[in-house]
């Protein structure tokens, strides 16, 4: 998972993302990707990567799989820098690939499972992310924003076994 800002004082605002503007911005990118790559396989980093990948790889008619490249060691302690904890499909070898994430920052997160790809064999790699929020450039994006992202899936999580606003963003949203 790339790091998403998590706080207004990081970002300029807040730009929450709902399920029809994720629809039109996934299929965006997909015929971004298509006008000047063929990707053989499609890859989503998870967790929130594997979502928009799924969706390229539907648009695209490839193949999907997906990898856990995360700063996360469980639910809740984050590590310094993010580490590969899946191996690449092996499926990769001699093809093309698309990496496909949510968001893109430093572009840590990205450079570890391209690494990750070409180490497994794949004969060229190329990224994809919704939206691009800090100086990494990936070779296709969506949406380039300096906001915090809020995405459809991110907004609310089950707490004791209730669905509540997720508490990353409780005061970026307050008083929306």
């Amino acid at each position: 998972m790339s790091p998403r800002r998590t706080t207004v004082e990081q970002s300029k605002g807040v730009f929450e993302v709902e399920w029809p503007l994720f629809g039109e911005l996934s299929r965006s990118l997909a015929l971004k990707v298509a006008r000047t790559y063929d990707p053989e396989i499609v890859v989503g980093i998870a967790t929130a990567g594997v979502i928009p990948g799924a969706v390229i790889a539907a648009i695209l008619g490839r193949e999907f799989h997906s990898m856990v490249v995360s700063r996360r060691f469980g639910t809740e302690s984050v590590r310094e820098t993010p580490a590969v904890l899946s191996a690449a499909p092996p499926t990769i070898r001699g093809k093309r690939v698309l990496v496909v994430d949510e968001t893109c920052d430093t572009g840590d997160t990205i450079r570890l499972a391209v690494a990750a790809m070409v180490n497994a064999g794949a004969s060229e790699v190329r990224t994809a992310v919704a939206f691009q929020t800090g100086s990494f450039t990936p070779d296709f994006h969506a949406l380039a924003t300096e906001s915090t992202i809020i995405l459809p899936w991110d907004r609310e999580v089950l707490i004791d076994g209730e669905l509540l606003l997720n508490p990353l963003y409780a005061e970026a949203l307050k008083g929306r």
